[in-house]
């Protein structure tokens, strides 16, 4: 039998076969050696994943494919930038233990009322949450972010006045300049966003979040706003975040012990005992009705009710028409106290009113440090922290707001008193979305006439504009006087 012998063509093909597969696997290894290497090193960041160019040419092609499309990799990607992402979200001072799960929202289409846990048990598909100030939007979101295991990024939305693929992009520390690259990520899915206060905005930043929403209609993206005149996405659903029902008041008081101060008066069983009495007295069915809707109001609002067992907790009786100056009373008591001084309050208001017009959210910590220890104290909770180390390994530490209601306190002094200046802000920040809260608290903090008459003007201005959000809160806020 004669032996089979293979020919010259045929050994050939043999030959570049073998040595085609060689190179191919070699290739394969070379780039998963590098996405391996991706999150310790920036230079292969840098030079491999984020230049299209030698993302392209060495890649052959599927590289970027695969990237884009195969979830390990696309989680590799973002991977490093992940405390970039989630820096402005402020996990470091969230618990989320002291999280009130029993808020409810309305949910579209149905109507129906359900847990927020429920029925936004992650960022799926595109979402509005819309909600008045303090019912808990962006503690839901922090919420959402401390239990996701997928890559998200959080924009606060005046973050996004150039465009939200831009904002991501600064996140990124400038690695991520193929921004047609970072566009098919997020067409993918690969990274979920959360944008923030879309109140606090302009209508021209809002249009440009519209936009991109409606761009990457595939993206999960949820956003939270007050309530205001505006076009949403046609892509998302808005579920309405709902104010605490009256059995959920007494419930949450209970649930703000764990994160009360370590030194508080009141605490334990008879804490339970001072918020039993406490909500007995206020909401007595003795009193005017307008009056009784005023406290029912203030009390399903979370943020006022944290402050109120704030309060309870120092022994102290909450004055819920006037909580926030109550609180600012105390503290400023305090830092007389501790710094042999008065609290500087005309000139940290005006401060934090200039920081407001820039759309800064630190405070300016350098002129005011005494005044940002006072605010951080946790009788007070304020203000909170936040510490890293730059560039240089040097520690830093900014002081912010913790929620928008205490910056409104401050902000609303530059509004008070009888001087030009204070008169002409009545009228020129209607419109001006950032300033929404003040407006609420001058309808109790205004001598009455003087309420009464920028009630007349706020009534004019939703005439002209068809933007009645302000309005309607400031006259059920002025009726309770």
């Amino acid at each position: 039998m004669k032996r089979w012998t293979p020919t010259f063509v045929q050994v050939r093909h043999r030959h570049w076969f073998f040595k085609a597969r060689n190179t191919i696997i070699a290739h394969i290894a070379f780039w998963l050696a590098l996405i391996f290497a991706y999150p310790k090193f920036p230079q292969v960041q840098a030079i491999f994943f984020w230049n299209p160019w030698v993302r392209r040419i060495l890649g052959v092609g599927y590289v970027g494919f695969l990237l884009t499309w195969f979830p390990p990799f696309r989680r590799k990607l973002f991977e490093p930038f992940k405390p970039s992402l989630l820096a402005d979200a402020g996990l470091d001072n969230f618990y989320d233990q002291s999280y009130f799960p029993e808020s409810k929202v309305k949910v579209p289409p149905s109507g129906d009322i359900q847990p927020i846990t429920a029925a936004l048990p992650s960022i799926q598909g595109q979402i509005i949450l819309e909600g008045d100030s303090g019912l808990g939007k962006s503690m839901f979101l922090r919420h959402l972010l401390q239990n996701s295991q997928r890559i998200v990024v959080y924009l606060p939305a005046q973050k996004c006045h150039k465009g939200v693929i831009e904002a991501i992009q600064d996140k990124l520390h400038g690695q991520a300049q193929d921004a047609g690259f970072l566009k098919n990520l997020i067409y993918s899915g690969a990274i979920d966003i959360c944008i923030d206060g879309l109140n606090e905005v302009t209508a021209e930043t809002r249009a440009k979040i519209c936009q991109f929403v409606e761009s990457y209609f595939r993206g999960n993206i949820i956003m939270t706003t007050q309530p205001l005149e505006w076009t949403p996405p046609s892509t998302a659903k808005t579920y309405y975040l709902q104010p605490l029902e009256q059995q959920q008041i007494q419930e949450f008081l209970i649930s703000r012990q764990p994160r009360l101060p370590k030194d508080a008066k009141i605490q334990g069983a008879d804490y339970e005992k001072a918020c039993t009495n406490y909500l007995k007295e206020v909401l007595n069915n003795q009193q005017a009705k307008e009056e009784l809707d005023g406290v029912r109001r203030i009390l399903s609002n979370p943020m006022d009710l944290t402050v109120v067992a704030l309060m309870l907790s120092q022994g102290k009786q909450p004055n819920l028409f006037r909580l926030q100056e109550q609180q600012y009373n105390l503290m400023a008591a305090e830092y007389q106290q501790e710094w042999k001084q008065e609290f500087p309050l005309k000139r940290f208001s005006a401060a934090v009113y200039q920081m407001r017009l820039e759309d800064k959210q630190a405070l300016p910590a350098d002129e005011f440090h005494q005044v940002a220890k006072s605010l951080e104290d946790e009788k007070y909770k304020m203000v909170v922290s936040r510490q890293w180390q730059d560039e240089k390994g040097e520690a830093k530490k900014e002081w912010y707001f913790r929620h928008d209601k205490i910056m409104d306190f401050f902000l609303v002094q530059n509004f008070l008193g009888e001087t030009d200046t204070a008169e002409g802000l009545l009228v020129d920040r209607m419109g001006d979305p950032r300033f929404r809260g003040v407006y609420f608290l001058l309808a109790t903090l205004l001598p009455l006439d003087a309420a009464k008459e920028l009630r007349e003007k706020l009534i004019q201005y939703a005439a002209d504009t068809k933007d009645n959000t302000v309005s309607n809160t400031f006259v059920q806020l002025l009726r309770t006087r």
